[in-house]
């Protein structure tokens, strides 16, 4: 039983679809949302929507993940859950989400729900095997969670607040992926993915992926200029937290410095990063209700 229940938890990518259900109350604090009732169930169907994905990709890439050293021992190439066993739950799983979702606020969320499903599963994970600057289009999927959460307050979804909020969500998703291959980038390669490691040198590579994490510190000090209100201490600390994360980048442009050590570190600090935004603006807009 234990074992399931770790293969369950790998299975389902849970510290991915945790922060995907959690970025989801951004989206719905920052549009106003007063229910929390509501903003729980959202973030519980964005939740099992993410998990179904994430097991639905797993059985897409199976026989690729066979063959990367960091893949091989998951559950569905490792033999110890049945390809038609994880088919079941993803479809349970994305089955009660979007059931979820639409019972909170209708076809609004619901849409935006199969939205990203299908372009997770259908349009991102075929064009990773055709080419290496998939995660381009691929990274939309990270607005989507709090876009979610925004619609099921009954806000405008074209809101230039909530397209910032988007566009920063979807500016993190490069520099985090790009800093996942430059530690693992001979597994996609023997996996067959194009990766910009064949077009580019790690020290290039590394030079790119800075930029982005600068992009990211940039983009979000946009989204305090379409909020009609701020707490006075908000934009400072936001600066700050962009100043440490770019700060704390700076040995990605290392020329001497070699190994993951530092690649390491930078991912990790550019995920705390974009979840201490998420609560700093959620207290924010808290404060100002």
């Amino acid at each position: 039983m234990k074992q399931y229940i770790l293969d369950l938890l790998n299975l389902t990518k849970i510290r991915i679809t945790f922060f995907v259900a959690f970025s989801t109350s951004a989206g719905f604090i920052m549009g106003g949302g007063t229910n929390y009732a509501d903003m729980v169930f959202l973030i519980i169907g964005v939740f099992l929507l993410a998990c179904g994905s994430a097991i639905l990709n797993q059985l897409q890439e199976w026989k690729l993940d066979k063959v990367m050293n960091r893949t091989k021992s998951r559950p569905i190439p490792s033999g110890r859950i049945s390809k038609s066993h994880a088919l079941i739950l993803s479809i349970l799983l994305v089955g009660f989400g979007e059931m979820i979702l639409f019972q909170v606020s209708g076809w609004a969320t619901f849409n935006l729900g199969i939205i990203a499903l299908l372009w997770y599963n259908a349009i991102y994970t075929p064009m990773k095997k055709i080419t290496s600057l998939a995660v381009v289009p691929g990274a939309l999927i990270g607005a989507i969670s709090p876009w979610i959460g925004w619609a099921g307050t009954g806000s405008d979804v074209f809101s230039l607040t909530m397209i910032s909020l988007g566009f920063f969500f979807f500016i993190w998703q490069i520099p985090h992926f790009w800093l996942l291959l430059l530690i693992y980038d001979k597994d996609y390669e023997e996996a067959g993915f194009p990766t910009l490691t064949q077009k580019f040198s790690h020290r290039q590579l590394k030079r790119v992926t800075f930029v982005w994490i600068m992009a990211l510190a940039v983009s979000c000090m946009l989204i305090p200029l379409f909020v009609t209100a701020n707490h006075t201490i908000t934009i400072p600390i936001l600066f700050l937290a962009g100043f440490g994360l770019i700060w704390q980048a700076l040995p990605l442009l290392n020329q001497y410095f070699e190994g993951n050590k530092a690649i390491k570190l930078t991912f990790m600090y550019v995920n705390v990063y974009v979840m201490l935004v998420t609560i700093i603006l959620s207290v924010d807009k808290l404060i100002i209700n």
